[in-house]
């Protein structure tokens, strides 16, 4: 526990830290986000610095590799998987700056990489003798061995994804993310002592909580310049390695499936943007004023702070309900 406890204040502080002397440094170079024309609110946005998701990124692998100890194989295999999809996320940023337009990347090319990454490692968790699935508001455990692999791959891909387009209001992703990131902690401790055959020792599940609660320390430090009016933005180099972040703990701890429920503004985020596209297409009418989601509550008139603590607490009753089980 102290370990945790000393880990986790050195991580806040060292972003804080970071936030402070990066910022200006994002600012001198330049490196501001081009604004989506169409979100009309956001205009005074427009030159914000992006890339803030170093400031919460760099103190956790620092933090990491100084605090843990012990068998660490899947925490290291969770950081690798964040840090790969923050270097397509910081390689997006640096395009969409570099030609001064909101899309760096190109879809396809987004996509490519994501699924490359998603797919390697899918295959290092199915290689480490993950096979089975923890079953959301049950103490039951599935076996499925070989199709972890496709399950695995869908999970990166969609929580990626989402977890980006979450990203729209001031504090909203780094809030709602640092709420599923507590619980993935809290959970993965209960597992552990609920189910007796885990697959790997508790060596091993202590530094995957200590990973979490770093990375919620150093989301708050980051929170101190983001909530609003935000100073920086995360950008894809923050948004996607959240994404890399929370999957990778689910998909290697065998909780992938509750990604959907703790995950559930994500998920949202991107119906909302798929349903939004779907029918204007094929009707050409809008079922929300504005997608994704949390810019149709927006243009409802609700404030960006009233939007982002609403998600986080609804997001943090579903995880009481969800762990609830473990009680009983």
């Amino acid at each position: 526990m102290k370990q945790i406890i000393l880990s986790t204040l050195f991580c806040a502080l060292l972003s804080v830290i970071f936030g402070y002397v990066f910022i200006p440094v994002l600012k001198s170079l330049k490196l501001g986000q081009p604004i989506l024309k169409y979100v009309t609110s956001h205009k005074t946005k427009s030159g914000t610095p992006t890339m803030g998701g170093i400031i919460f990124i760099i103190p956790l692998v620092i933090t990491f590799l100084i605090f843990s100890s012990g068998d660490k194989r899947l925490s290291i295999f969770v950081l690798a998987v964040t840090v790969a999809f923050m270097t397509v996320g910081f390689l997006d940023d640096f395009l969409k700056i570099r030609l001064k337009r909101n899309e760096g990347l190109t879809p396809l090319q987004k996509i490519c990489f994501q699924v490359a990454i998603s797919i390697i490692a899918s295959i290092v968790a199915y290689k480490s003798g993950q096979t089975f699935l923890n079953i959301p508001f049950t103490k039951k455990t599935l076996n499925i061995g070989i199709f972890t692999i496709i399950l695995n791959v869908l999970v990166f891909v969609a929580s990626v994804n989402a977890v980006n387009l979450t990203d729209g209001l001031d504090g909203l992703c780094a809030s709602v993310s640092s709420v599923n990131l507590l619980y993935f902690s809290a959970l993965i401790y209960l597992q552990v002592t609920a189910f007796k055959g885990i697959y790997v020792n508790e060596s091993e599940y202590f530094n995957l909580s200590l990973f979490c609660l770093n990375l919620v320390a150093g989301l708050l430090g980051y929170l101190l310049f983001n909530t609003q009016r935000a100073s920086v933005f995360m950008g894809d180099t923050g948004s996607l390695a959240l994404g890399g972040a929370i999957s990778g703990v689910s998909v290697i701890t065998g909780n992938a499936l509750h990604v959907i429920f703790i995950g559930v503004f994500y998920l949202l985020s991107a119906l909302s943007v798929i349903i939004q596209v779907a029918v204007y297409k094929r009707m050409k009418k809008r079922v929300f004023l504005m997608a994704p989601l949390h810019h149709h509550f927006q243009e409802k008139g609700y404030s960006e702070g009233k939007i982002t603590y609403a998600y986080s607490f609804i997001t943090f009753l579903i995880g009481l309900c969800l762990i609830l089980v473990y009680f009983w």
